[in-house]
């Protein structure tokens, strides 16, 4: 049988393969080891990290969609401190590149969790959170102003010497602009889409399904938000691109794929199905063989011929 090379590069950035995991979506990597190695995966993407702990949005914090869910769980997690005493020392345990997300409301906050992440670590890169719908205040403000979200990136950069992921809001009137804010501001990937905003009400109680009032669509409905997105960016900028956004399938993956993404992160359909990014891997690879590619980055930006 023959062997596909399905090792990508993001800049700096080299992987086994091109299949990651969704931030807010996998934990910190141990709550799926009972089901597979995550070492198995091209990189994993943790929960957001905020520099003070956050309880987050009041409950209800999830509801189904057609096609989706709503989340509004809004950026809960142990904050810095608690991340680097207590999860990162089971992280470098994984035995694979990690992606740590990092979210703030200031300048400052985005400031202090880069230059706190330290760089001897199996830390691979930092995703910066710039696009979260269902916080107030910071997020997504800073995503959707180009000038802003230069800043934060400028800001970001100076304090680390790790690659630097920008990740992108969907809710914008032009995506483009924003990838090139972000290539200005020092950004090294993209990484796009993040949750479309959205909102459920209770037909009983005449009522917002979620105790947020708004919340971030994700799963199948906004794929071809997503492949589009990414179809544009590719053609805008020269950085690397991560696609994401209702990956549920190999079939998906590729068309990410032949769209620009040189990698893609699985969402929540790990929380559908855990064995979704493995099984994409394996369909990812058979598809290169059946195709006649001897790689899986040729297939990088076909859609583009």
């Amino acid at each position: 049988m023959t062997k596909i090379d399905l090792t990508t590069r993001l800049g700096s950035l080299q992987l086994k393969n091109p299949v990651l995991t969704a931030s807010g979506t996998y934990g910190f990597g141990e709550e799926y080891k009972a089901f597979y190695d995550p070492s198995l995966l091209g990189a994993i993407t943790v929960k957001g990290i905020t520099p003070l702990p956050r309880r987050g949005n009041p409950a209800p914090r999830v509801a189904e969609t057609p096609s989706g869910m709503l989340n509004a769980v809004g950026l809960e997690n142990p904050g810095l401190e608690a991340f680097l005493a207590t999860h990162l020392p089971k992280l470098e345990k994984l035995n694979t590149p990690v992606i740590v997300n990092i979210s703030g409301f200031s300048l400052d906050d985005y400031r202090l969790l880069a230059a706190s992440m330290p760089e001897d670590s199996c830390i691979a890169a930092l995703e910066v959170n710039i696009s979260c719908p269902n916080i107030k205040g910071g997020g997504l403000a800073f995503g959707t102003d180009p000038r802003s979200a230069e800043e934060v990136l400028k800001i970001t950069r100076r304090h680390t010497r790790l690659p630097l992921i920008a990740k992108l809001s969907p809710n914008v009137t032009d995506i483009v602009v924003m990838a090139k804010a972000v290539e200005n501001g020092g950004a090294d990937i993209i990484s796009l889409i993040n949750t479309l905003l959205g909102m459920r009400i209770d037909l009983k109680t005449g009522r917002p399904v979620l105790g947020n009032i708004m919340g971030g669509l994700s799963g199948p409905a906004v794929l071809p938000v997503a492949v589009r997105m990414v179809y544009q960016v590719y053609q805008a900028v020269k950085l690397p691109i991560i696609g994401m956004g209702g990956i549920s399938s190999w079939q998906d993956a590729v068309e990410f794929m032949l769209a620009g993404a040189a990698a893609v992160g699985v969402g929540t359909a790990n929380f559908v199905n855990p064995m979704a990014p493995l099984e994409i891997l394996r369909g990812l690879e058979t598809y290169c063989r059946e195709q006649g590619y001897g790689a899986v980055r040729e297939i990088v930006g076909l859609a583009h011929r």
